[in-house]
C-alpha cells in the first residue's frame, strides 16, 4: 500500500478523495494539508510516497509549494489535481516537478491510474489535457517548448515505443528488439494512446512527428501500420 500525503483546503474535497482512495485498497492517507506551507511541512517530515496536491490554496499556490518540496524532498512524487486545464499551469507544474496532472473532473478511474503510474516511476496527464495540447499542436499554434511537455512527461521506455511505433515497428518487432514480452509492448501502447488523448497509432505517430521523435518517412512508409 502507498502512503499519501492529501493536500487540499476544502474539506468536502478532501473527504470525497480519501473515500476513493480507501476504496480503492491501494493507498493509504497518512496525512492531510490545507495549505501549501503545511503541505511542504508534511512532506518533509511523513515523505510519503505519494502527494495529492490542489493547485489552488491559500497563500502559496500548489506549483510553488511543489517547488519547496522538491527542493527539501527531491524524491518526492507529486500529483497535481486542477479544476482548470490552461496550459500555463499545467507547463509550470510539470517544470517544476509534478510528475502528473490531473483535472478534478476526471473519473475515479483516470485519478487512480494517474496514482498508481506516477508511484511506479511514470509520469501521466489527464486525457481532456492531453487532448486540448494535441490540438494546438495540430492547428499549428502551440510553441515547441509548450508542444513537447505533454511528450516530455513520458518515461524513456515510453518514447523510446512511441518512437518505433511511429517508424512503422509492429508490436512483435517491438518485442523483439526490446526483450519484452508482446503483452507488455501492447501495454505500452495502450498507455501511450491514454496519456495522449489518441485513439490509434495514426494519432501516436502525428505526436510523435510533431515532437520530433520519429522520422516522417518512417520505415518503408509504414508509419500507420497497426501490428
Amino acid at each position: 500500500m502507498y502512503t499519501l500525503l492529501l493536500v487540499d483546503d476544502h474539506k468536502i474535497m478532501r473527504d470525497g478523495l480519501r473515500a476513493i482512495l480507501k476504496n480503492s485498497g491501494e493507498f493509504e492517507v497518512v496525512a492531510e494539508a490545507e495549505t501549501g506551507l503545511e503541505a511542504i511541512a508534511q512532506a518533509v517530515r511523513l515523505r510519503p510516497n505519494l502527494i495529492l496536491m490542489d493547485i489552488n490554496l491559500p497563500g502559496i499556490s500548489g506549483i510553488e509549494a511543489t517547488v519547496e518540496i522538491m527542493r527539501n524532498a527531491p524524491d518526492a512524487k507529486i500529483v497535481i489535481l486542477s479544476m482548470h486545464d490552461d496550459e500555463s499551469s499545467v507547463i509550470r507544474s510539470i517544470r517544476n516537478g509534478a510528475r502528473a496532472f490531473v483535472l478534478k473532473k476526471a473519473s475515479d478511474r483516470d485519478l487512480l491510474d494517474a496514482l498508481r503510474t506516477v508511484a511506479r516511476g511514470g509520469s501521466y496527464l489527464s486525457p481532456q489535457v492531453s487532448d486540448t495540447f494535441l490540438s494546438r499542436v495540430q492547428r499549428g499554434n502551440l510553441n515547441d517548448t509548450q508542444a513537447r511537455t505533454s511528450v516530455q512527461t513520458l518515461t524513456p521506455r515510453e518514447q523510446q515505443v512511441m518512437r518505433m511505433v511511429a517508424e512503422g515497428q509492429t508490436s512483435k518487432e517491438i518485442a523483439v528488439v526490446l526483450n519484452l514480452s508482446l503483452q507488455t509492448v501492447r501495454g505500452y501502447r495502450k498507455t501511450l494512446m491514454k496519456k495522449l488523448g489518441v485513439s490509434n497509432v495514426a494519432g501516436l505517430t502525428q505526436v510523435a512527428l510533431a515532437n520530433g521523435l520519429a522520422n516522417s518517412h518512417g520505415r518503408s512508409g509504414r508509419g500507420a501500420v497497426a501490428g
